[in-house]
């Protein structure tokens, strides 16, 4: 069956740009509950996406983030810091999937990013 003329199928992005990345945080802060992890997860993402804007990407993958996880190790943070952070990263790529910003594959993927 052909598709008709003019339509396109949805497509996942696997680079994600500013306007989907606040898009998916206003999501996850509104699934939060507490104000105090509100708190803390705005600060996680954007401090998230403050270094995944500040170099070139070639995608929001398993890859990325797990650099991610390795420059918080470089600057000594603790490690429950350091999951709090990554946790926060987690939630940003399942609700990036659950609007159709990423695919649920991509956010698996990133999911099994060891803290």
């Amino acid at each position: 069956m052909r598709k008709p003329k003019g339509r396109r199928a949805a497509r996942t992005k696997t680079k994600l740009g500013l306007p989907d990345l606040e898009q998916a945080k206003t999501a996850v802060l509104t699934s939060l509950r507490s104000p105090e992890s509100q708190r803390s997860y705005r600060h996680a993402i954007d401090e998230f996406v403050l270094w995944y804007c500040s170099e070139p990407r070639l995608s929001f993958n398993k890859t990325v983030v797990t650099r991610y996880r390795i420059h918080l190790e470089d600057r000594q943070l603790a490690p429950g810091t350091v999951n709090v952070r990554l946790a926060a990263v987690r939630r940003l790529a399942y609700e990036a999937a659950d609007t159709g910003l990423l695919s649920p594959e991509l956010a698996a993927d990133i999911r099994r990013v060891k803290g």
